[in-house]
């Protein structure tokens, strides 16, 4: 898709029919058709309009045919069934002396802002456009990063309620999001390193401005994306032993129901047995035979127990050994 913008400072951003100089040519998704007619019109090689239609490019910034391009990555969301995804897309800002051009495979919030005058940027100032977006996209990040902590708060509240995959599974694209974010931040600023020293921002002091506060934006997002994702990796690490600690007191309290039941059936299959046993040729030797089963359980039992017990005692005391000490 094609569409052609201009605006100009102090004015608001108007949608063109056709290419004009010093617009703002904006490509969702291209097809080879429409990338060779912005070719043709603009003069920028099909290679650097086809950069970012490739999900795995990598941020970086380079000059061609006195074309300009910074390929950047932003986050985006997308509705699944089991709730919203976060990952990152590249973006591609082009410009030399005719237009700017954007190239994307999904429509952008940043560029909409733009359209929709929440942003305002001058289309015939490509710096100060790019340098816009920018700022815009680094916000963009801080945002995600909120919504993605708040939606870990939410699903760590379900897991304290009760332990289901779907929660733990969350949990972990969650992490995986995160994972994303700050790759994706560390290639930006490995961008906007390498621009930092080019003439029309250098020479430019409103411009060299506005360049710091994208990079204090933008490393701010960083350290924030770290945390949450330290966090989320130690909460993960945590709901695993608070499984392991269940798994391993249920598989102790089946063996010891294993071991008490084994007990009375031990002695009833010896007294099962073709042979003569004691008590036999008896009319009271049935019950005999349950009373030994019922107290030689219970003696297990007894013994069971406080055998749990004294090591939990042991061990408590151990604990409160160790902080004296410490």
């Amino acid at each position: 898709m094609i569409k052609f913008f201009k605006s100009e400072e102090n004015k608001p951003t108007e949608r063109l029919e056709a290419f004009e100089k010093g617009c703002w040519v904006d490509l969702v998704n291209p097809t080879d058709d429409e990338v060779e007619d912005v070719t043709a019109l603009t003069g920028i090689p099909e290679e650097m309009l086809k950069a970012a239609l490739d999900e795995e490019e990598t941020a970086r910034c380079e000059k061609d045919e006195g074309a300009f391009m910074c390929l950047l990555d932003t986050p985006t969301m997308t509705d699944t069934d089991d709730g919203d995804t976060y990952e990152t897309i590249p973006i591609s800002l082009i410009y030399n002396d005719k237009c700017v051009v954007t190239v994307s495979l999904r429509g952008n919030p940043v560029l909409g802002d733009f359209v929709s005058n929440r942003i305002k940027a001058d289309t015939s100032k490509p710096m100060f456009f790019l340098l816009k977006f920018m700022m815009g996209n680094a916000k963009r990040f801080l945002s995600s990063l909120r919504q993605i902590d708040k939606k870990s708060l939410r699903v760590q509240a379900e897991l304290h309620r009760s332990m289901k995959n779907k929660e733990l599974i969350q949990m972990l694209e969650l992490e995986n999001s995160l994972v994303y974010f700050s790759t994706s931040l560390s290639a930006n600023i490995n961008v906007y390193n390498k621009m930092e020293k080019m003439p029309a921002i250098a020479g430019n002091e409103d411009y060299k401005d506005l360049y710091d506060d994208v990079l204090i934006e933008t490393r701010q997002a960083v350290e924030m994306c770290n945390i949450y994702r330290d966090i989320l990796s130690g909460t993960m690490d945590a709901y695993a032993s608070v499984i392991s600690n269940n798994l391993n007191v249920v598989m102790k309290l089946l063996a010891v129901i294993t071991l008490i039941i084994s007990i009375p059936t031990l002695i009833a299959s010896l007294w099962g047995m073709n042979v003569a046993v004691p008590f036999g040729d008896t009319a009271w030797g049935f019950w005999v035979v349950i009373g030994i089963c019922i107290v030689l359980t219970a003696l297990v039992s007894f013994w069971l127990i406080r055998s749990t017990a004294s090591i939990k005692i042991k061990t408590a005391h151990s604990h409160r050994k160790r902080r004296r000490r410490d």
